[in-house]
């Protein structure tokens, strides 16, 4: 056996070498009772809690119906114009059939939701452990917690039909530009994505044109991938919309399907 056969050790997929060996191997680990307890906090034991959180979110909404992600500041009051704005498009969107998904909290989420509960719909709440207290709100009628923000990430994405974003911070981007890059990366099927509010997202969208476009940072169709609107009855009936003729696009793919093999059926016989 040569050396470096000597110093390399299989760890079921891992491979370690030099100053990477362990000392002990994996039964003895498992087995020994002695030592510290800070086993239970490494990265391979929150592989399991990670799963958790997967199998958790997967379980209690695979059944939801069809539905729609509203987004937000949590810093939003109660009473005012986006909170109210907020309010009347989760009651809109039980209208037009869709639950209403929001990250759980305050603000434009809490006044979403309630939009939803008040009209008699589903309303969804996908909450995340912060370092300051942020409970669930009282409008939700099944809600979620979790550790991982990625994991909510893939809730949101997974369950949602179209997303509606409102004004909000850091948050409300990291959430809006998640959804863009997989609609323009085709990672996923294309769906609606409505900003709501002109003043506040108008400038966003001219840095977009007049600087990554002009760049070449982006394409000319990349555009088309956020719809502009302060009225709620336009930015739900855009998703409506959307939808509609995704469904009559897939309509006609399945039907031309159908005739191609059926003339080659045809053809052959």
């Amino acid at each position: 056996m040569t050396d470096d056969a000597a110093r390399t050790h299989r760890q079921g997929p891992a491979t370690l070498r030099g100053l990477a060996l362990p000392k002990t191997t994996t039964d003895q680990r498992l087995l020994d009772n002695r030592g510290p307890a800070d086993w239970v906090h490494a990265d391979p034991w929150r592989v399991l809690r990670i799963q958790a959180e997967f199998v958790e979110g997967f379980g209690l909404l695979a059944e939801i119906p069809q539905a729609v992600s509203v987004f937000g500041s949590a810093r939003t009051k109660p009473g005012t114009a986006e909170y109210d704005l907020a309010v009347d498009i989760g009651a809109r969107l039980h209208e037009a059939g869709y639950a209403v998904i929001t990250g759980g909290g305050p603000g434009i989420m809490e006044a979403a939701n309630k939009g939803a509960d008040e009209a008699g719909g589903l309303s969804v709440g996908l909450g995340i452990e912060l370092p300051f207290e942020q409970r669930l709100n009282d409008h939700i009628d099944i809600g979620l917690e979790f550790r991982y923000f990625f994991v909510r990430k893939t809730m949101f994405v997974k369950y949602s039909q179209a997303f509606i974003v409102l004004p909000g911070g850091f948050g409300t981007l990291d959430e809006l530009f998640e959804a863009v890059t997989l609609v323009q990366t085709r990672k996923i099927t294309r769906f609606p994505i409505v900003l709501v509010g002109t003043a506040f997202w108008g400038g966003l969208l001219d840095w977009i044109k007049d600087v990554m476009l002009t760049s070449g940072k982006i394409a000319e169709a990349d555009l088309d991938l956020l719809h502009l609107t302060d009225d709620p009855d336009e930015a739900v009936r855009h998703v409506v919309e959307a939808h509609q003729k995704e469904a009559a696009r897939r309509l006609a793919e399945e039907e031309a399907a159908v005739e191609a093999t059926a003339e080659g059926a045809g053809t052959g016989g």
